[in-house]
């Protein structure tokens, strides 16, 4: 016994784990995952700050309450772009974190998991999330926009982005009700509650968190999307807001998009303050996922 034990502490990868020395192997992947982290934050850092400088200039009042135009880029704005974006974003919400929060709460708390059916339907939505967005923006263009008549219009372009960030958001929520104790069933079912009281009232509430920062993260990848929304007609010079969810639209990615393939020069700032404020917007929703996992988050 005693030699089994010297030779245990006599071992590297113990002496490591007490403090020691660390193996050389060890220290190269440190060194090769910090060096990663450096490069990848200092080619953020010098993006960003060319972003900044350039567009900086047009970060002014003509930039919001101004229309696209590619004749006079100096007084030109992205108002249509804009409104676009908070038009197509908020119906998408409207649409996903409903139906994507109830999907999660029947896989985890009515669905059977040794049924063939709820196996392949967790598979399957596991599998969503992976594909590429261009794949939703056929399906959008073939099925929601000709198929159903909806035209290319917001209300295709938002059930489109829907079906993009749908699979996200049910596999948060998942997670996020996975995460409560069944201790908390339990006790609200021997109180004489019943099963839907017990989600409503208990395990939601404490899910709140995990399906709010999911929900919101899910959305700010939507609001970055350019490549399903080319084929919904967002590509189309638009110089008029929305005035309804069957309208036609643009949105920031394409616009900025639109002025950076133009050859006059004095497009570049505009493109440049157009990503800013696509960066204020993303900032914002990760801001509040932030704040509502700290507000509502509970230790177990």
């Amino acid at each position: 016994m005693t030699t089994t034990i010297a030779r245990s502490t006599a071992d590297p990868g113990v002496r490591s784990l007490r403090g020691g020395r660390r193996p050389p192997r060890e220290l190269l992947f440190r060194i090769a995952l910090q060096a990663s982290l450096g490069i990848a934050i200092s080619f953020l850092v010098v993006l960003l700050g060319y972003v900044l400088w350039t567009g900086l200039p047009r970060l002014d009042a003509d930039l919001l309450r101004n229309m696209p135009s590619t004749l006079r880029p100096e007084t030109a704005g992205a108002q249509s772009a804009i409104m676009g974006t908070l038009w197509v974003i908020t119906l998408t919400a409207l649409i996903t974190v409903p139906i994507g929060v109830m999907s999660a709460i029947y896989l985890e708390e009515y669905a059977d998991p040794t049924k063939w059916w709820n196996k392949v339907l967790d598979i399957n939505i596991q599998n969503l999330a992976a594909v590429p967005s261009i794949v939703y923006g056929i399906l959008g263009l073939g099925v929601i926009a000709r198929g159903l008549g909806l035209g290319l219009t917001v209300l295709s372009a938002a059930i489109t982005l829907s079906l993009l960030v749908l699979p996200v958001v049910i596999i948060a929520g998942r997670e996020a009700i996975r995460a409560v104790p069944n201790s908390i069933r339990f006790g609200s079912l021997a109180l004489g509650a019943t099963k839907w009281q017990t989600i409503w009232k208990q395990v939601l509430p404490a899910a709140v968190p995990g399906t709010a920062t999911g929900s919101i993260l899910a959305l700010s990848r939507a609001i970055g999307e350019a490549a399903p929304l080319l084929l919904l007609g967002a590509l189309a010079y638009i110089s008029f807001n929305p005035d309804g969810v069957l309208s036609q639209f643009t949105v920031l990615p394409v616009q900025i998009y639109d002025f950076i393939k133009q050859s006059r020069e004095e497009f570049v700032p505009l493109a440049s303050a157009a990503i800013c404020v696509l960066l204020v917007i993303l900032l914002v929703m990760n801001s509040l996922a932030i704040y509502l996992r700290n507000k509502f988050q509970r230790r177990w």
